[in-house]
């Protein structure tokens, strides 16, 4: 099984190498980059999930709306991207489902940063997907977790897939930097190894991101962006139904873990 999800979010990533982009434009490149993505899962006829911020969907109701209407599941990233406290934990999961008319079932939270999993179980959710088992130099060293799904405190964790033994990440940057063939390689042993894959996405990454007066992003950040990532994407898709692979919500997969 591949689950398939899409942070979606004000895009602040730029303030984090100090260049300013204001609200606005926040707002109207994540709906940019998140059309892009619904257009390639209706075209392969898949199902993904979205981890909105109720920042977002406030800001963008129509590009709620098409996710909705076209069956995919929305989960919170939280009601800010930027800013957290533990009350945004229960007020983003209302607001979302203020706004989609759904239950909102799980959690990610921005940056895949760690949160109080009491507080996520009080707050209503049943499952969190903010863990990523493997260490990244200047934001996390998770090698003691476990790569795959467990409970904690009453929340079923689904860690974001890593590959057997070296635990490689299969995050964004993997797929934009490595060769795609290398990067399906270690997708298919994960995939053998665990049952299912866990990937995640964000809408920005398929704009054009390498602007550097506007951006100021490294290489590995902006390269395979825009028009390249929706060509990568697409194709990445289109291997993974070839190889005979489901696609399913996190909704449908705690389904089948009960």
């Amino acid at each position: 099984m591949v689950l398939l999800s899409f942070d979606i979010e004000e895009f602040d990533l730029p303030l984090e190498y100090n260049k300013s982009i204001d609200f606005i434009d926040q707002i109207s490149i994540s709906v940019e980059g998140t059309t892009a993505i619904l257009n390639i899962l209706k075209k392969h006829h898949v199902k993904a999930t979205f981890f909105s911020t109720a920042t977002f969907a406030i800001h963008a109701p129509e590009i709620i709306k098409r996710i909705i209407d076209e069956g995919h599941e929305i989960a919170s990233h939280n009601y800010y991207h930027s800013d957290f406290k533990v009350e945004h934990l229960k007020l983003s999961r209302e607001k979302l489902e203020e706004l989609t008319g759904q239950e909102v079932h799980g959690f990610r939270m921005p940056r895949m940063q760690p949160v109080d999993e009491i507080e996520i179980f009080n707050a209503g959710y049943q499952y969190n997907s903010s863990l990523n088992p493997t260490y990244i130099p200047g934001r996390y060293n998770n090698f003691k977790k476990p790569r795959t799904f467990f409970k904690e405190k009453g929340v079923l964790q689904i860690p974001a897939s890593v590959s057997p033994i070296i635990r490689f990440p299969l995050f964004w940057l993997s797929f934009h930097n490595l060769p795609l063939s290398i990067y399906e390689f270690l997708c298919k042993q994960t995939l053998k190894k665990d049952g299912y894959l866990n990937l995640y996405f964000h809408p920005w990454e398929f704009t054009n991101l390498n602007q550097p007066e506007r951006f100021n992003f490294p290489g590995y950040v902006s390269k395979n962006s825009g028009v390249s990532m929706i060509h990568r994407m697409d194709l990445f898709i289109e291997w993974l139904k070839k190889e005979n692979y489901s696609f399913v919500t996190f909704k449908e997969f705690i389904s089948e873990m009960k």
